[in-house]
Order: C-alpha cells, then sequence, then structure tokens
C-alpha cells in the first residue's frame, strides 16, 4: 500500500488539520508542496497521486483553513445532523462572511486621503469602488454562502452560475450561466462553491472563467469543506489559485460526497 503526501499550506495563523486515508491501488509516494512560504502544514494522505513537477514559487497554490474560532463554530453547527433547515443556512452564511473577510485581507484595492472629521483632519483608506470585484456562487448552495458577501466587500457585482452532478457520473453540467462574456481588466472574483468534493464542479466553473480571460490569480475559492481529490485536481489544473476553506476532511465516498462532510448543502440549505 502506498501513499500520497499532500503538503497543504495554511495562514500564519492556521492550525494544522491531519487526516489520513489509504488506497490500495495507488503508485509510490509523491510529496507535493502547493507553497514554499513558511507556513504551517498539514500531511494528508489521499487516494489520488501525482507526478511532481517544477512549480515557481509564485505559481504554488495555496489553501488556507483559518483558525478563527468563529469559523470552527460554524463548521460545528454545519456539520451537525440535528441542525435544521434556517439554522445551517444561516451558518453557512456566517461561516461565508468570515471566510469571505479572510480571503479579502491584503488583496482589495484600496485609495487613500485626507477627510475632516468632527475634529480634525484624518489620513483616511477606502475600498476603491473604481476597481471591480465579483462575487460568483454556483448554485444552488452557493447561494447561502455567499448570502452575506455585500456586507463585507464594498461595491461588488454578484454573477451567478447553475451546476448540477449527475448522481452516476458525478459529472458537472451548467443550466444557468449569468456571467458576462468578459470581465474587465483586473478584476478580482471570489468563486463560491461550499463543497469541494470530486472537483469536477469547481474545475468546469474556472475552465469558464479561463475562457472569459480570467488568470489564475485574480481568483479566489470560498468553500465550507473542501477534499484532498479536488485540491490536487486545483492545483494540477490552476497554478496561482488561492483557496479558502473552513475544514479539510480525507474521505469520498462512492457517491462523491466528503465523509464526514456536512452533507447535501444545497438540500440542507432550503430543505429539499
Amino acid at each position: 500500500m502506498s501513499l500520497c503526501h499532500l503538503n497543504l499550506p495554511f495562514a500564519s495563523d492556521a492550525a494544522p488539520i491531519p487526516s489520513t486515508f489509504h488506497s490500495p491501488n495507488s503508485s509510490p509516494t509523491k510529496k507535493v508542496t502547493f507553497s514554499s512560504i513558511p507556513r504551517r502544514t498539514c500531511v494528508v494522505r489521499s487516494h489520488m497521486t501525482m507526478e511532481a513537477k517544477p512549480l515557481s514559487q509564485n505559481n504554488r497554490m495555496l489553501v488556507y483553513v483559518p483558525a478563527h474560532p468563529l469559523i470552527k463554530h460554524w463548521v460545528s453547527v454545519l456539520r451537525n445532523e440535528q441542525t435544521p433547515c434556517p439554522i445551517f443556512r444561516n451558518a453557512m452564511a456566517e461561516l461565508g462572511r468570515l471566510l469571505i473577510y479572510e480571503a479579502s485581507r491584503d488583496w482589495l484595492p484600496t485609495v487613500t486621503g485626507e477627510i475632516q472629521s468632527p475634529l480634525g483632519v484624518a489620513s483616511v483608506e477606502f475600498i476603491d469602488p473604481r476597481e471591480p470585484v465579483a462575487v460568483i456562487p454556483i448554485l444552488r448552495a452557493g447561494l447561502a454562502l455567499a448570502e452575506h458577501a455585500s456586507s463585507v466587500l464594498p461595491a461588488t457585482k454578484t454573477y451567478h452560475l447553475g451546476m448540477s452532478r449527475d448522481e452516476e457520473t458525478l459529472q458537472p453540467t451548467v443550466y444557468l450561466n449569468k456571467l458576462p462574456e468578459k470581465f474587465a481588466e483586473g478584476s478580482k472574483i471570489f468563486v463560491v462553491d461550499p463543497m469541494l468534493a470530486t472537483g469536477g464542479t469547481i474545475v468546469a466553473a474556472l475552465n469558464i472563467l479561463k475562457d472569459r480571460g480570467v488568470t489564475n490569480k485574480q481568483i479566489k475559492v470560498i468553500s465550507a469543506c473542501a477534499s484532498p481529490p479536488a485540491l490536487e485536481k486545483l492545483s494540477n489544473q490552476f497554478p496561482g489559485l488561492e483557496v479558502y476553506t473552513g475544514i479539510i476532511d480525507p474521505v469520498l465516498n462512492e457517491k462523491g460526497f466528503i465523509i464526514p462532510g456536512l452533507g447535501d448543502a444545497g438540500d440542507r440549505s432550503y430543505g429539499t
């Protein structure tokens, strides 16, 4: 039995989340490092293997699991099978707010100047409303995770992308695409997909953005729960991407669901 080791980089204040599972048919161990920036790391043993590919420091995918206690709290609420639909949807929205807050750190364009306060002149810094920032929730569960995005991000535009997964083949199908044909140059885009399980849906969504001229560096992915197979696919196909997730779980079952995961995020958010 061989193992695939995945070094997932986290933000400096994020705690490592070790998890393991085994594959009976995997090839010799390959160690993949997404970032050479000094960070705490976790080792995930995955079903999937990867060929070692030379990547420059600036082109490695970064994965962040912020260690904020509120993020842990809302993930725990989402995990609980007894959580009713309205509370589940609210927990998803609160988790999304926190993850988008973390992801927007040092990324949003700003302008500086001076204003008159009631007691004197103050130097100030605002988010630049002239620079385009977009939020793209992947329907339907992405709507819940992105619900509070506008309370965190000033002057954003929201575009909807509807995708469903065939339960037999696990392949995604686009049923709604409200993306513009071209995004403004330099746009910063948050793609919101609660469950990164097999990775098929998020890869298809990012390829649609790529066809519209968006580069990997312009995108940050927001998810509630991720799995190593999905992260490996993203690392292979989208170097330079950044992923922010509430938790990384080690196993996918035969139906492509993350174990222990959250269950079906769409069904639990909308009571269907």
